[in-house]
């Protein structure tokens, strides 16, 4: 069963409103213990997110890296960015969000490729903010009750009729080991991605037997 955003969710979002002050900024981070606030509109609907690292622009300077390979755009972003004052001028826009019901593997790649820390939470019917998933909301799925991923685990095994054959699982801090017998290499190689699929797992030991006449390749006559 795959686990969403409203099983690991805060479900309190630290939020500011647009003309917050940066000294604002900074004290409802401190107080939400949080390094990064959503900045919300007069409707409560999420507009952007300030950052720690936006925040830093401001200590760091003009925002000028002098790095050639950084944009024009980026680097004049940067540059507005340091000379801001309020959550307006400071914030990364337009605001990623995700639903209660979004899988907490969609909201992790989201972290990922943007490099962001945390999305706010929004009623998927209202667009309000109702909380927030930080990176520590997504890593909890990897302290999940073993008999709770245990279970998942093993109903993510292909039926033995499929298979070739019974199969057998050993899940031990996150790392399954399977064994048995399929009946070729690409079925062996899909039963691992699914267990991988699966939410908590940290990786997959595979020691299936494949049957022995699917070892044996027979190349094309001339």
């Amino acid at each position: 069963m795959s686990i969403t955003v409203k099983d690991v969710m805060g479900r309190m979002a630290v939020a500011v409103r647009e003309d917050a002050s940066f000294s604002d900024i900074i004290t409802a981070m401190r107080l939400g213990g949080v390094g990064a606030v959503t900045v919300i509109d007069a409707d409560r609907r999420p507009v952007g997110v300030v950052s720690e690292d936006d925040l830093l622009l401001k200590e760091a300077g003009d925002g000028r890296t002098g790095l050639p390979f950084l944009g024009a755009a980026r680097r004049r972003r940067e540059h507005e960015k340091a000379a801001g004052a309020t959550a307006a001028q400071l914030m990364t826009a337009p605001a990623v969000t995700v639903t209660p019901g979004t899988p907490v593997r969609d909201a992790a790649r989201s972290m990922r490729d943007r490099r962001i820390k945390q999305l706010p939470v929004i009623d998927p019917v209202t667009g309000r903010v109702i909380g927030a998933l930080h990176q520590r909301d997504v890593l909890a799925v990897f302290t999940r009750p073993a008999a709770e991923l245990e279970a998942d685990v093993l109903a993510a095994l292909p039926d033995p009729a499929d298979a070739g054959g019974e199969l057998s699982v050993e899940v031990d801090r996150g790392v399954v080991t399977i064994r048995g017998r399929v009946g070729s290499v690409s079925q062996a190689a899909a039963t691992a991605e699914a267990l991988r699929a699966v939410d908590g797992v940290v990786d997959v030991v595979s020691e299936l037997d494949v049957a022995p006449e699917d070892r044996l390749i027979v190349p094309p006559l001339l």
